[in-house]
């Protein structure tokens, strides 16, 4: 396992139940991947729309962590928009998060999913809150 899957993995025990690997981890572009499994599917073998979405807020998270502001002490998602195009039903599926806007309170993150052979399953745009330390 790479250092930055640990780190994702260490701060997020969700990314170890789901086998969640990062393939690139930097404050411009943050990539989290999965393998499709069984048990993670609704009927007919589709990866369950909710899984997308736990791949695609952990990639948001990861980007949003790596943007914070000096002083602040984590980040925590408030709104998360997903729109599903495709879906999955084999293979890996990647999440790919950039920052939209940086800011002092928030940080918007746009975050793309895409099946195995690149075709985009889904669209999310989240709202991170900026936490500070009390």
């Amino acid at each position: 396992m790479t250092e930055p899957t640990d780190m994702v993995r260490g701060l997020m025990p969700l990314a170890t139940t789901l086998g969640i690997r990062a393939d690139s981890y930097t404050a411009e572009k943050v990539v989290l991947s999965m393998a499709w499994a069984p048990s993670l599917c609704t009927a007919g073998g589709v990866l369950h729309g909710g899984v997308i979405m736990a791949l695609a807020d952990s990639a948001g998270a990861a980007c949003a962590l790596l943007n914070l502001p000096d002083n602040a002490s984590g980040t925590t998602t408030i709104e998360s928009k997903t729109n599903f195009v495709g879906y999955v039903k084999g293979g890996r599926v990647a999440a790919t998060s950039t920052v939209l806007h940086r800011g002092g309170t928030t940080i918007v993150v746009e975050t793309a999913v895409h099946d195995e052979s690149g075709k985009l399953v889904a669209k999310v745009a989240q709202t991170q809150l900026v936490l500070r330390s009390r």
